[in-house]
């Protein structure tokens, strides 16, 4: 894919919306008539497991422009982005782009950040922690490791409900540091699946599937 890329982008990881993207450009080149069909199953299974951009442009190279635009090259992280709140909430979820350093103040609120769908462009994130009396929920999805022993707390408790599993590649290690008074630190893994309704919880039943009816 000569000028499209820079060298130093590359290496960059891709998130869900790039993989789809060039799934779509690929099944437009196969109606097209660019692509045969088992051509087409085989590049899309390298679209949708790609980790990089150059991995994304290997199934592009032979394809015209006008078979779909590149992938964009990863947003630029910022060096520092500080949250800070005084009574209330911050959540910082969805395509948000993770930087280099966070930090995170709270008197008295609650802060949520979801790494699920987040926009990761380098290997760490420091995480500087600041929290008068509130609560701080971590959702992280596989591959994003977080370290908590730098965190001190003051009057309530740290839950680590994840763990690093075996033979998953490391995304981003976030290193968290700084104080909670009065609050808790929880660093849970993101939901996946269905959602239990109030009705399942209190009767203890599965959760329904996707289409499911109510009652059998």
């Amino acid at each position: 894919m000569p000028g499209d890329l820079a060298p130093d982008n590359r290496n960059l990881r891709v998130s869900h919306e790039d993989r789809d993207q060039v799934a779509e450009q690929l099944r437009v080149a196969a109606g097209d008539g660019r692509l045969t069909a088992d051509e087409l199953d085989e590049r899309l299974e390298t679209a949708l497991t790609a980790r990089t951009y150059g991995e994304l442009e290997v199934v592009l190279a032979d394809l015209p422009a006008a078979a779909g635009a590149r992938p964009a090259p990863a947003v630029e992280a910022k060096d520092l982005v500080a949250l800070a709140i005084t009574h209330g909430t911050i959540k910082r979820d969805g395509a948000w782009v993770v930087p280099r350093r966070l930090t995170v103040e709270a008197r008295h609120g609650n802060v949520v950040i979801d790494f699920s769908a987040a926009v990761i462009s380098q290997p760490t994130l420091d995480l500087a922690i600041s929290v008068g009396h509130g609560n701080i929920v971590l959702i992280v999805p596989p591959g994003v490791v977080v370290d908590v022993d730098s965190v001190s707390v003051g009057h309530g408790v740290i839950r680590q409900r994840v763990h690093h599993q075996a033979g998953v590649p490391v995304r981003l290690l976030v290193s968290a540091s700084g104080s909670l008074r009065h609050g808790n630190l929880v660093v849970r893994g993101a939901r996946t699946g269905p959602r239990r309704g109030f009705w399942d919880w209190l009767l203890r039943r599965r959760p329904r599937a996707v289409g499911e009816l109510p009652f059998r």
